[in-house]
């Protein structure tokens, strides 16, 4: 097995940290690491960053000083993970927001003025999306299209080089207990093998 840098980009908004994404968080962290992987976190509700709200600020602002150490961490690493819950069918906004911020051509190309060419700042990276959410999954699949996440699929993290990129939607999370422990199984598997 090939050992992997790993960034986990916890993206809950609740920077209480008593969620089940956390747990999920945990058990894949706990057993890439015993597996002998590098695994760093990102808590991204523990960041305060301020929100894109103009074209200049998109072109021209560095990455804001409180997101540095995220960038380079997302930088550093050779597989992503990605933890979120479903809101209004998508990420919640401060994960969208974190992203606006670290995927932007000019925190890719610091010091160069921006221009229109297209960069792949993730080239080689692969990435495990993993979603939580009320409503079972197959209903997000199959009647929703899974259109939240298709966007951070294709839309965001295809469009700057990542890839391969594989998801996991985990259903009913308020549901019987059983189906929680499965998937913290599936996650510490997944810890394992740098999925």
């Amino acid at each position: 097995m090939t050992l992997r840098r790993i960034t986990l980009l916890q993206g809950h908004p609740d920077p209480g940290g008593q969620h089940f994404c956390h747990a999920l968080a945990k058990a894949y962290t706990d057993a890439a690491r015993s597996a002998g992987h590098e695994i760093r976190v990102v808590d991204i509700a523990q960041l305060d960053f301020p929100l894109l709200r103009t074209r200049v600020d998109w072109e021209s602002q560095p990455v804001p000083s409180a997101l540095a150490s995220a960038n380079a961490d997302i930088l550093w690493a050779d597989h992503l993970v990605i933890l979120f819950p479903l809101w209004l069918g998508t990420m919640p906004a401060l994960l969208k927001g974190f992203f606006e911020q670290v995927l932007r051509l000019p925190v890719f190309k610091a010091g160069e003025k921006p221009n229109r060419e297209l960069t792949k700042p993730l080239r080689g990276k692969s990435v495990r999306i993993v979603v939580t959410m009320g409503m079972p999954a197959f209903i997000f699949r199959w009647y929703f299209g899974a259109h939240g996440l298709k966007v951070l699929e294709r839309s965001i993290l295809a469009f700057v080089g990542a890839g391969p990129i594989r998801s996991s939607v985990v259903g009913l999370v308020e549901g019987p207990a059983k189906g929680r422990e499965r998937w913290l199984g599936k996650m510490a598997a997944l810890g394992a093998d740098a999925s």
